[in-house]
C-alpha cells in the first residue's frame, strides 16, 4: 500500500492555509539527492584542498629550481674565469721562462738544454682553453682540461723554480767573483815602473819586475782593489812592510814597501778598504808602492785589473 506524507503550511497566525503531500519516493529521492550533493560536495572540497597544496608545492618547486638554476650559472661562470685565470697564468710563465733565456745570454751562461722546455722534455705549450660556453652547455670538457693544465703548469711552476735558482746560483757566483777581481788602482800616484823585463837600479843588469810601481809621498792610503782575506801581515825580506791579501778563485794581491799595514792576518776586506800607507821600507830607491797580482801562483800585469 502506497503511503502519502502531508505537511501543513502555516499563516503567521498558525492556522493552517494549505495542505502539500509527497509520496514516500519522493521523499528517498530528495533525502538521496541531498546526501549526493553533500558527498560531491565534500569530494570537490577535498579536491580543491589536495590542488591548492601540489599548487604550493609546485610553486615552491619552481622557485628551488630557479634558485638551483642561478647557482648552477653562477658556478658555471666561476668555472669560465677560472679558465681565464688558467690562460693568464700560463702566459705568465711562458713570458718568465723568455727572461730567463735573455738574462742567460746576457749572461753567457749555458741553457738548460734545447729537448728540456718549460712544460718537460719535449712537451708544447697547452692550447689557451676557452671560456667563452654558453652558460646553458655542460662544462665537464672544459673542467677536464682545467684539470689537466693545472698539473700541466704546476709542473711548469717547478720547472721554472729550479731554471731560476741555478741561473741565481751562477750569477752569484759570478758577482762574488766580481767582486774578488781587483779591478782599481790600489793608490794614487805616479808609475814608475812597470811590469816585465827591465835593468834593475840596484844591480844594472836585465831581470823581471813581478808588478807595478807606483809612487807618491809616504803616507798615502793604498786600499784594496778587490773582496778578500789577508794571508799575510808583517816585514818580508827586501819588500820590508809587506801584505798579502787572499781573494780567492786562485786571485792573490801582494803590497811592499809599506809605511805600516792596517790590517791584521785573516782580518776579512772589502773593495776600497784601506789596508796600508804607503813607504819606503826594504830594498827601496824611495816612497812607492810595490803592486803584485798573482793568478793561480802565477804573476799577471797589474795593470789589465785597473779599470779606473
Amino acid at each position: 500500500m502506497r503511503k502519502n506524507f502531508s505537511f501543513f503550511l502555516l499563516s503567521n497566525s498558525g492556522s493552517p492555509i494549505k495542505q502539500v503531500t509527497f509520496s514516500k519516493g519522493v521523499l528517498y529521492g530528495i533525502g538521496f539527492a541531498c546526501v549526493t550533493c553533500l558527498l560531491a560536495v565534500s569530494y570537490f572540497s577535498y579536491d580543491y584542498v589536495k590542488l591548492r597544496k601540489r599548487m604550493v608545492s609546485h610553486r615552491d618547486l619552481q622557485n628551488t629550481v630557479a634558485g638551483q638554476s642561478d647557482e648552477i650559472a653562477d658556478q658555471r661562470r666561476q668555472i669560465q674565469n677560472f679558465a681565464s685565470e688558467i690562460n693568464a697564468l700560463k702566459s705568465k710563465l711562458v713570458a718568465l721562462n723568455s727572461f730567463e733565456k735573455k738574462i742567460r745570454i746576457i749572461a753567457n751562461l749555458d741553457q738548460t738544454g734545447d729537448s728540456e722546455t718549460l712544460f718537460g722534455v719535449g712537451g708544447s705549450i697547452p692550447e689557451d682553453l676557452d671560456p667563452s660556453l654558453e652558460l646553458k652547455k655542460s662544462h665537464t670538457n672544459l673542467l677536464r682540461e682545467m684539470h689537466e693544465q693545472v698539473d700541466q703548469l704546476n709542473l711548469a711552476s717547478l720547472q721554472q723554480e729550479k731554471g731560476f735558482a741555478s741561473l741565481f746560483d751562477h750569477l752569484d757566483n759570478q758577482r762574488n767573483l766580481l767582486a774578488s777581481t781587483p779591478a782599481i788602482r790600489p793608490t794614487k800616484g805616479w808609475k814608475t815602473s812597470g811590469f816585465g823585463y827591465r835593468t834593475s837600479p840596484f844591480t844594472g843588469r836585465r831581470e823581471f819586475h813581478k808588478g807595478l810601481d807606483i809612487a807618491c809621498r809616504i803616507g798615502t792610503p793604498v786600499i784594496a782593489p778587490a773582496d778578500g782575506v789577508v794571508k799575510f801581515s808583517g816585514k818580508r825580506g827586501l819588500l820590508g812592510n809587506f801584505c798579502i791579501i787572499d781573494h780567492g778563485h786562485g786571485m792573490v794581491t801582494r803590497y811592499g814597501h809599506l809605511n805600516k799595514t792596517l790590517k791584521k792576518r785573516g782580518e776579512a776586506v772589502k773593495r776600497g778598504d784601506i789596508i796600508a800607507e804607503m813607504g819606503n821600507t826594504g830594498r827601496s830607491t824611495g816612497p812607492h808602492l810595490h803592486y803584485e797580482i798573482h793568478l793561480n801562483g802565477i804573476p799577471v800585469n797589474p795593470t789589465k785589473y785597473i779599470l779606473n
